[in-house]
């Protein structure tokens, strides 16, 4: 399984890098076997638990995301070999026969244009990421050994899943102080920037051998402390026109999701995100205590 994406499923590859956007400290990882590592969570992130080997748990993972069937059919045997959690990409020891169980190259405040989130400092945007794969791939036809049709049938059996866009709008065009797209392009104009730069690297990745992608879209950004804590909104309710904004692009990925499906051999899924976190903040109580 071959990760690439931001802070929501970052391993520790900011730990590596010249960034402010680090979290190998607690409170994070308070509930994680590893203790901190880098990810920018209390516990697991949500690609940890697509390497479970629990069927159950990753119907229903699924289901939520609303993947189901296709996720499940696309993904769900190689769930059950219980994958390894891919270690970050800038980790010294990620190397030679670690790299068979896949790699995350994800990086907090990362986005799909090269600017998003440089306030931040170092980070890993999706073109820096995609190139890093490409050395991955380099490291596998060389260190270890995997030349020829070993290689393809390898790349064409793995995962990989991206997680772009919310820094794209958070540490970018919502920063208007900082940042000036949001001069340059209306909402419309700028989710379609987003999508031409991010069909441009789909295809860099198909080329360079995956075969098999699941996108999620972004979630519903106004509803995060931070733009709740912005006072553009009363304090029991969402920030809607950041909401209203993001519909574009995950219509538009959703949309691209079924273009890149007709290149051969190609199997992508669209994670609607938005509905899932929706539904969890409207419908708490099926989620157990949170």
């Amino acid at each position: 399984m071959f990760i690439f994406g931001d802070s929501l499923v970052e391993v520790g590859n900011n730990n590596y890098l010249s960034s402010i956007a680090k979290s190998n400290y607690f409170p994070y990882g308070i509930d994680f076997n590893r203790g901190p590592t880098g990810r920018f969570c209390n516990g697991k992130t949500f690609v940890d638990i697509l390497g479970t080997p629990y069927l159950q748990d990753i119907y229903i993972y699924s289901s939520r995301l609303q993947l189901a069937p296709l996720f499940f059919f696309l993904f769900c045997t190689a769930e059950l070999l219980g994958l390894p959690y891919p270690p970050a990409f800038a980790d010294p020891n990620t190397a030679g026969a670690r790299l068979l169980g896949g790699v995350n190259y994800a990086s907090a405040a990362a986005g799909i244009l090269d600017e998003t989130g440089q306030h931040y400092g170092q980070r890993y945007s999706l073109r820096q990421q995609v190139a890093n794969f490409e050395t991955t791939v380099y490291q596998l036809r060389t260190t270890v050994g995997m030349g020829g049709g070993n290689l393809s049938d390898f790349l064409g059996k793995s995962m990989a899943v991206l997680v772009f866009g919310s820094n794209d709008y958070i540490n970018n065009y919502l920063m208007p102080a900082i940042y000036s797209s949001s001069f340059n392009y209306s909402p419309p104009q700028f989710a379609n920037l987003l999508l031409n730069n991010y069909a441009r690297q789909l295809v860099a990745l198909y080329g360079l051998g995956l075969r098999k992608f699941l996108l999620a879209g972004i979630g519903p950004l106004g509803c995060i402390p931070n733009q709740r804590a912005s006072g553009q909104s009363p304090p029991d309710r969402c920030v809607d026109y950041v909401n209203q904004m993001l519909g574009t692009f995950n219509e538009g990925l959703h949309s691209l999701v079924d273009q890149l499906n007709r290149q051969p051999g190609a199997m992508y899924a669209f994670g609607n995100t938005y509905a899932a976190v929706g539904d969890i903040l409207n419908n708490p109580a099926t989620y157990g205590n949170v």
